[in-house]
């Protein structure tokens, strides 16, 4: 089959050009009972059309909305896909959102059908279905298992909509086609929900235009193959994944693979072994925490050949940073620290054949960073935000400076706002504004096409973009001293014991604080290993010997930092920070400003020098039941010294 002469402009014709291009080629391959099932390109192209033109049957129109939730599979990309192919957008949602806010995309993306995973999500649309019953005509599952006696009238399965699909096309041929080609580049492709680390996320609007020019631009600073192998495995209700498996895969036709389940994930990508991985900081720093208890638990020689290896790889990484020549000698210990050390690591965690790995969605610690480089691994950061389709600014191979992240990618400029810092962004990745919110449209766009980020920073001598954190979160120490809260906290989650920290000083506190959350896998662990018997999260949290664990490694964090800017005093949390709380984004951001709220009184017993705390906690039961429970929490001093 030839291809399409004409150059597609959206996603479902990036997905025509490919079934035309090599239709018996892989597009996505999906891992069901340890087998690798492939999909081709010509099976992904007939699933989104029969999809559709049910979808269309079933009364969807072009500008409607089709939200979608659950796991990555690829049934999330054919019903995006299907939904732009009838001229209509997608929105995605949070697989672990509770029912409130599940309801309130649903009802502010004007979602006429909702297409869910599985039992646990369809669930939770039955809970809200009153509220949302006379917008939505059709609620879609693609697993079917514990949903056989469910009888809903508006439920219906996924192979369902794909039979009704069938008999259109056999009754009106050409006419998905027809639908395909009509359309354009600035049609609305996904409504994309924002962080929202400082109020309700909002829907950002995309545009194919907008997704295109992403890919292309990040694709033409770094190449990747159709035989690359991307396994997706982030949610797709974020922009990030969005970028890589939908915008980045349909550009280049590369190999999306979707893992099993969320707890073989690290096993998948071993099996696939990936050209390209993008993930956000959590999981750089979760598998350096995994490296490092392994290597606690492992034996005396293989320690030692780690503790031997690493400082080599230091040296490498930044010689590397700097642009230099590394010595025959260094060259010679990095040889063998590699075969002997960073190889095996790097293929324990599916690392092995990357080309280049991204980090992005927040700010990843120097210490993760440079740990990486050690082994190796080619990571990047990269910045950008929704509304700028995911990517504005990525290292480029050879020019990689960890405290910077990067140089913009093509079609995109950067500039800082003279008065606040503030950095401003356009491309013709920049979203066309907030779908239902004119008010926070013309916030966040000026009349020139500028993006405002929110985001503090600004540029070095050769033209990097340095991020400092956001804006409002920016605090000046009681030297006088600006300090970015996030940079602590970075160094802080570098310890395989600190799961979470949120950091307090500026305005009028005479020094820094943290409250920190531990790990309590990892902790558990080494407590398990020392014989120290504990209950709960909050019990192992207040041990002793877990507040000296600790305290050793805020000790470490202090000593590459300034004075001022050094943390004196903190205490570990009871109860771990939780998104369902709404103390965390979907993404695993805090927001910082509701945790402040919330431990007011925590954080005020820091700064008045008390010992203790009592804080009192409300459990909720499965029957609706309560219990307050009450416990002393400790307060640690530091040494600054």
């Amino acid at each position: 089959m030839a291809s399409p002469s004409a150059k597609p402009q959206t996603l479902p014709q990036y997905l025509r050009y490919h079934y035309l291009a090599h239709p018996d080629r892989v597009a996505m391959r999906e891992r069901i009972y340890g087998i690798w099932s492939p999909i081709t390109w010509r099976e992904l192209y007939e699933y989104v059309k029969y999809f559709a033109l049910g979808l269309h049957k079933l009364g969807l129109r072009p500008q409607d909305t089709v939200a979608i939730i659950g796991d990555n599979r690829p049934e999330w990309v054919i019903a995006e896909l299907a939904a732009q192919a009838m001229g209509a957008k997608s929105v995605g949602i949070y697989q672990d959102s509770i029912v409130a806010e599940v309801q309130d995309i649903v009802l502010r993306s004007d979602a006429t059908f909702i297409v869910a995973e599985d039992q646990e999500q369809v669930d939770k649309i039955i809970e809200m279905w009153p509220r949302i019953k006379n917008q939505v005509h059709k609620v879609i599952y693609y697993d079917p298992k514990g949903l056989r006696n469910y009888t809903e009238p508006y439920l219906m399965y996924f192979p369902q909509v794909m039979e009704i699909g069938r008999h259109v096309e056999e009754a009106n041929m050409g006419f998905f086609e027809e639908r395909v080609a009509e359309g354009r580049a600035d049609d609305l492709a996904i409504l994309s929900t924002t962080s929202g680390t400082t109020s309700r996320p909002k829907l950002a609007m995309l545009t194919h235009r907008n997704l295109i020019s992403m890919a292309k631009n990040l694709m033409a600073v770094d190449p990747l193959e159709p035989d690359d192998e991307y396994v997706s495995f982030l949610p797709l209700a974020w922009i990030g994944e969005q970028m890589m498996t939908v915008a980045s895969g349909l550009y280049v036709g590369f190999k999306v693979n979707f893992p099993e389940a969320p707890n073989t994930v690290q096993h998948d990508i071993r099996e696939i072994g990936p050209q390209v991985m993008f993930s956000p900081p959590r999981i750089w720093e979760s598998l350096v925490s995994q490296v490092q208890v392994k290597i606690e638990d492992t034996t005396r020689l293989k320690r030692w050949f780690f503790n031997w290896a690493m400082p080599i790889g230091y040296a490498m990484a930044d010689t590397r940073f700097r642009k230099e020549e590394p010595s025959l000698w260094l060259r010679i210990k990095y040889f063998f620290a590699r075969w002997l050390v960073f190889e095996p690591i790097k293929d324990q965690l599916g690392l092995r054949h990357l080309k280049r790995a991204y980090t992005g969605g927040a700010a990843l610690g120097p210490d993760v960073f440079r740990f990486f480089h050690a082994l190796g691994v080619n990571l990047k950061q990269i910045y950008g935000q929704t509304e700028i389709s995911g990517i504005a600014v990525v290292h480029r191979d050879g020019d990689i400076k960890f405290q910077t992240v990067g140089l913009p990618i093509p079609e995109t400029e950067i500039r800082i706002d003279e008065e606040t810092g503030e950095i401003l962004m356009r491309s013709p990745a920049v979203m066309v504004g907030y779908y239902g919110n004119p008010e926070a449209t013309r916030a966040a766009l000026d009349e020139d096409g500028w993006l405002h980020s929110g985001d503090a920073g600004y540029l070095d001598e050769d033209g990097h973009l340095i991020v400092i954190d956001r804006a409002k979160d920016v605090m000046t120490l009681a030297d006088g001293t600006k300090f970015s809260p996030q940079f602590i906290e970075n160094k802080l989650k570098f310890s395989p014991y600190i799961r979470e920290a949120v950091v307090f000083g500026g305005e009028d506190r005479p020094f820094v604080t943290a409250l920190i959350n531990i790990d309590f896998a990892n902790v558990g662990k080494w407590a398990e290993n020392r014989l120290i018997p504990y209950t709960t999260y909050t019990d192992l949290a207040q041990k002793p010997e877990v507040y000296a664990l600790i305290k050793e490694h805020v000790l470490r964090a202090n000593e590459d930092l300034p004075p001022a800017a050094r943390i004196r005093r903190f205490l570990l949390l009871h109860k771990e920070l939780d998104a369902d709380d709404a103390e965390l984004t979907r993404t695993r951001k805090v927001r910082r400003r509701l945790v402040a709220q919330r431990y007011a009184d925590l954080v005020a017993a820091m700064y008045r020098g008390e010992p203790t705390v009592e804080v009192q906690t409300t459990i909720t039961y499965q029957d609706g039941s309560t219990a307050t429970l009450r416990t002393n929490l400790r307060i640690e001093d530091v040494s600054t010294e």
